[in-house]
Order: structure tokens, then C-alpha cells, then sequence
């Protein structure tokens, strides 16, 4: 049996590690690995064991899941308001309060909607337009609950991947192909596995951190922030079960999967993304690519990075402490914002002819691909531009199991939904704008919509 205080030697580089050392980077790390992406057969078809938890949470709490989410967006509101209104010192000089409660007027007006809207439909008065089963009442009694329990262990147990060294190890490992594929240096790989393990908004948020100290060109934050920032594990497990179809969560992340990485060798060499200079946010210009450094091979230098990150971390306060803030900041921020932004669109869709209208230049591409029910499947492709579950909670409707899990997967493909990802990219140092990202949202949309329903005909 290995002694744990052990030195093992790796690579080239002459650094020397304890057994000890490797295990607190591989264990937290596997286990991250099976929970969020080890395949479990059920009686409902092939999940993860994320999934088997959310639901049982689900139905363990039952009857009282309205209540508790509806308190949930009244806290969120009483906060927003305290922090604007009253500017109390000790929620201003606390980071993460502040973080929380102290939002732009666009997203607090959202949150007082959103307060009013549900607490509308709990209580079963108001409007029929926003209490109707279709709309508000669709939202809370049917999305709200799967965030509620997705979120609750996706916040406590997301540490484990993203905090313990497997980002850095297997970031270091795939440098190698970043380059010649993406065009994009190697580091670009940990923000790129962020976005696909953790959530798109961890890797917008290190994209422009390092756009800012100066690690990319406008260029490639730009095509990193619009390319890589998608949707995560947890949220597209949130979108499949959306359309009814939890049982097919592998060949749909895979499907996902597919056609984002050929959306991301083909996007950046479009405008607007190809247009973007490679100067870096000083406005100096870019001269060399960064290397692996001397003494390391791309496995030892992985190695490394990974032993290092682990070192730093101490599991019972990456768990229970910033795990349950990261629990909290998705059930106060996005909660809300989703009750809003997914009533307002949802009456929209019910009672105006918009999503229609602006769908329909691709009823002929649906009808050439040969997607059943093209017509109401037309409806739901643009409404992602607003929010990412809104075309899924669109797609409720349609009886096709094909054209369900052909919107399900586009509309996480699409990535830029500006109920999340769009608005950070738009409020961070990201060089991009309101035309630009709705240019490459269609793009995206025109580039994995043949590419999805191609799979969606062998798998169906």
C-alpha cells in the first residue's frame, strides 16, 4: 500500500508531490465526476445521479415547494430594496450581499415583477393572462420546482469539479488542440470546461478576469465569452426534463455536445467575431503564444496546476460554506429572474403573434429537415434569445418526442439568453454588444439546427 506522505516524482520537471497531495485532487474530483456525469440506468432510462436527487427532493417536499418559493422571491425582492433604499453598511461591504441584492434597475424591476407575478399566482388571484396554466401558473408550478431541487445540490456539490484541480489538469491536457482547432491559447480550455461542467456564467466571468489581466486579445475573449460560456450539466438536465424527456439526458448532452464544438470552429470565422482585433485590453498587440513551461510536459504540467489548486482548499468550506452560497445565489438571482422573464415571454407566446412572426424565416428549414410539427416548432427558436428555458417550456405542447428534443437541444446550443449569459456578457469588459450577440444567436441557431436534427433522425 502506498505510505500517503509518499513523495511521488512526475515528469520532467523534477517536482515531487505526496500521495497525499494527488488524492486531495483526485478524490473530491471523481466524485464531482460520477455525480454530475456517470451515467445511472432507472426505471425512467439512463440519468445521473444529480438528476436522482433533484427529484427525489421534488417529491419529498410536494405541497409545500409553492410556498417555499414563493418566499424565496419575496426574500430576493425585501433584499433588493433594503440595499437600494436603505443602503445598510454591513450588506454593501459584504461581497457576496452585495453581489446578491445590489443588481442594475433592469434586473430590480425584474425582481419586483417578479414578486408580483408570483405571488399572483400562488395565491390563485389576479389577471387570468399571468395566473393561467399556460403562462405564470406554467412557470411556477412546473419550471420553479426542478430549478428549486436541480439548484440545491447542483451549488453543494459543483466545488467538487470545479474547485479541486480537474479543470487545470484536464485544461492542461487539451492545450494542445486548443490552438490548432480554435485558435485559441490553451488556458482558454479551463474557461471553456467551466462553462461545460459548471455553468456558462463561471466561464463568462473568467473569460473577461483575464481579458482584463490581459491573458486574450479582444478577439478571443470575444469568441470564448460567445462560443465556450455554455450551458451547464445541471441547467441542461433542467431543460430535458422541461420537455419531458429526462430519460434520454446522455444522448441529448451528447447530441449538445456535437454540434456546439462545430458551432465553435465555425463561428469565430464569421463576422462579427472574425472582425475583432487580437489586441489585448491595454490596446497592445499580440505577439507570441503562451507555451507550457520549460521542464513540463502537457501531463506534468496538468499535474501540477491540479495538485496546487487542491492544495489551497479546504473541503468542509468548499462544501458547506461556499457551496451553500453558491445554492443561495442561484435560488435568489435566478429563481426570480426566471419567474419574470419566463411569465413575460410565455404571455407573449400565448397572446401575441411575435414569436410566431419572428419564427417563422425558419419554418422552410424545418420543413426541408423534415421536423414534425414544423409550425410549432418555428414558434419556439427565437424566444431562447430571451431565456434559455423559454423554448423548451415552449415545446410543452408538442406531441413529437423528435421535435421536443430538436428544440431542447438548439435551444442550449444557442447560449446567448439574455436572462443570464447575454446580460453578463453585455456588463462585462467582454468586447461585445446588443447587435453583435443577437447576429451570432441567430448564427448559432442556423449552424446547430441541421446538425441536431440530423442526429435527432438517427436517434428517433
Amino acid at each position: 500500500m502506498m505510505d500517503k506522505d509518499k513523495n511521488i516524482h512526475h515528469g520532467g520537471s523534477g517536482t515531487s508531490y505526496k500521495g497525499a497531495e494527488i488524492l486531495k485532487f483526485l478524490i473530491p474530483s471523481l466524485i464531482g465526476v460520477i455525480l454530475f456525469m456517470f451515467p445511472v440506468s432507472t426505471d425512467d432510462g439512463i440519468t445521473i445521479p444529480i438528476a436522482i436527487l433533484s427529484t427525489g427532493l421534488k417529491n419529498c417536499l410536494g405541497n409545500i415547494l409553492p410556498a417555499i418559493l414563493t418566499i424565496l422571491v419575496i426574500i430576493t425582492l425585501v433584499g433588493t430594496v433594503t440595499v437600494k433604499g436603505l443602503k445598510p453598511k454591513f450588506m454593501l461591504e459584504s461581497s457576496f450581499l452585495n453581489s446578491l441584492f445590489n443588481v442594475t434597475p433592469i434586473w430590480a424591476t425584474l425582481r419586483v415583477l417578479s414578486a408580483i407575478f408570483i405571488v399572483m399566482v400562488f395565491y390563485g388571484k389576479g389577471p387570468g393572462f399571468i395566473i393561467s396554466s399556460n403562462t405564470g401558473g406554467l412557470v411556477f408550478n412546473d419550471l420553479l420546482p426542478i430549478l428549486f431541487s436541480v439548484f440545491l445540490f447542483a451549488g453543494l456539490f459543483l466545488p467538487l469539479l470545479l474547485n479541486f484541480g480537474l479543470l487545470e489538469f484536464v485544461g492542461a491536457l487539451l492545450s494542445k488542440v486548443m490552438r490548432p482547432i480554435f485558435n485559441l491559447p490553451g488556458r482558454s480550455a479551463v474557461d471553456c470546461i467551466a462553462s461545460w461542467l459548471g455553468d456558462g456564467t463561471i466561464g463568462v466571468l473568467l473569460t473577461s478576469k483575464q481579458y482584463e489581466d490581459g491573458f486574450y486579445t479582444k478577439r478571443e475573449a470575444a469568441v470564448i465569452g460567445t462560443t465556450f460560456s455554455l450551458v451547464s450539466v445541471t441547467f441542461s438536465l433542467v431543460v430535458i426534463n422541461t420537455v419531458n424527456l429526462g430519460h434520454m439526458f446522455i444522448p441529448f448532452y451528447m447530441t449538445v455536445t456535437t454540434a456546439s464544438l462545430l458551432a465553435a470552429v465555425i463561428l469565430p470565422k464569421l463576422p462579427p467575431l472574425s472582425k475583432k482585433e487580437d489586441v489585448f485590453f491595454d490596446g497592445t498587440k499580440k505577439e507570441r503564444d503562451e507555451d507550457i513551461p520549460n521542464g513540463f510536459n502537457y501531463f506534468s504540467y496538468g499535474l501540477n496546476q491540479a495538485v496546487e489548486k487542491a492544495k489551497s482548499q479546504e473541503f468542509m468550506k468548499v462544501i458547506f460554506i461556499d457551496g451553500f452560497k453558491n445554492v443561495l445565489d442561484m435560488w435568489l438571482a435566478v429563481i426570480p429572474i426566471v419567474m419574470a422573464v419566463g411569465t413575460i415571454a410565455l404571455v407573449i407566446a400565448e397572446y401575441t403573434p411575435v414569436f410566431k412572426i419572428l419564427g417563422l424565416p425558419f419554418l422552410p428549414i424545418l420543413m426541408l429537415l423534415q421536423v414534425p410539427e414544423p409550425l410549432a416548432a418555428s414558434q419556439t427558436l427565437v424566444a431562447g434569445f430571451a431565456d434559455m428555458l423559454l423554448p423548451s417550456v415552449l415545446a410543452a405542447t408538442i406531441k413529437s418526442d423528435m421535435t421536443r428534443f430538436i428544440i431542447a437541444s438548439v435551444s442550449v446550443s444557442q447560449l446567448i439568453y439574455l436572462s443570464e449569459v447575454g446580460a453578463l456578457l453585455l456588463s462585462s469588459k467582454i468586447p461585445v454588444n446588443l447587435k453583435e450577440l443577437f447576429i451570432i444567436f441567430i448564427q448559432r441557431t442556423l449552424i446547430t439546427l441541421p446538425i441536431i436534427s440530423l442526429i435527432a433522425h438517427f436517434i428517433f
